[in-house]
């Protein structure tokens, strides 16, 4: 039986882990960790076989929150973790890093297609300051300490937070939605549990761009959700033309219906 550690047990990701381990509780022994504050440093690692670090500050609007604050939590707090497990016999860590340490967030003139040896460039607090935690436990990495690093793009599924959600609730209510045709990487929820689930079962290391199958398409899958809604969207060209002549340049445009894949 493989004990585990999961930080962040409040978050979308570290409740749908803690939920697939749990109903395997013959092979698993899982603990739910707060790291808010110091009473996770008065805890005993010396028992548990991995921990599983899904905690951090998620990317907030701009200058929302400081820099500083996203180097404490996403950076500083992880590596002070590390040297925790490491120094007391965990044998693996693995860690919820992001797409955004590429510092891209999609086009709609051109294919945007990341693989592995894409070079990190992030371009907001968040994307720097998961990139410095990357840093910082792969330097601590040695053969009786595996580092395995997670780089989801974006991640759905039932009660989803985030530009999912979004689209989600714009689903229900408009009746016209841009006909665009564009691809973007996503991941279930559901599907990138399995993935943390096979890393701890085959004790992974290394750095893995978890996806779906599929790509999505923006204005496809708003059409299916309004559908699962019991409704329909109007997917219209011409509404789509005016976006891409007019608004191709806007950040938020990009993010929803600009290109952005990992490479298959």
């Amino acid at each position: 039986m493989k004990k585990i550690i999961i930080t962040g047990a409040n978050s979308y990701i570290g409740r749908n882990l803690a939920d697939l381990l749990t109903d395997n509780f013959d092979q698993y022994e899982v603990k739910l960790m707060s790291v808010k504050g110091e009473e996770w440093k008065k805890q005993d690692f010396s028992k548990y076989d991995v921990i599983v670090h899904a905690a951090g500050i998620v990317h907030q609007k701009k200058n929302k929150i400081p820099q500083q604050q996203y180097i404490k939590v996403n950076a500083e707090l992880t590596r002070e973790l590390a040297i925790k497990a490491k120094n007391e016999g965990i044998k693996q860590f693995i860690f919820l890093s992001t797409m955004s340490i590429y510092g891209e967030i999609g086009s709609l003139e051109r294919k945007i297609s990341i693989n592995e040896n894409t070079f990190p460039n992030p371009q907001n607090f968040y994307g720097e300051s998961k990139l410095l935690a990357e840093k910082y436990l792969l330097d601590l990495e040695q053969d009786n300490f595996k580092v395995y690093i997670l780089r989801p793009p974006m991640v759905y599924g039932e009660n989803c937070p985030g530009n999912y959600t979004l689209l989600k609730k714009l689903s229900t209510y408009i009746p016209v939605f841009p006909l665009i045709d564009n691809e973007r990487s996503a991941i279930n929820v559901k599907i990138l549990v399995k993935e943390i689930k096979k890393g701890i079962d085959c004790h992974l290391q290394g750095i893995s761009l978890p996806q779906d199958d599929a790509y999505i398409n923006t204005s496809e899958l708003v059409k299916k959700m309004a559908f699962e809604n019991g409704r329909s969207i109007y997917l219209s060209k011409v509404l789509g033309v005016m976006v891409k002549v007019f608004l191709k340049n806007t950040p938020v445009v990009k993010k929803i219906f600009g290109n952005l894949t990992y490479t298959k």
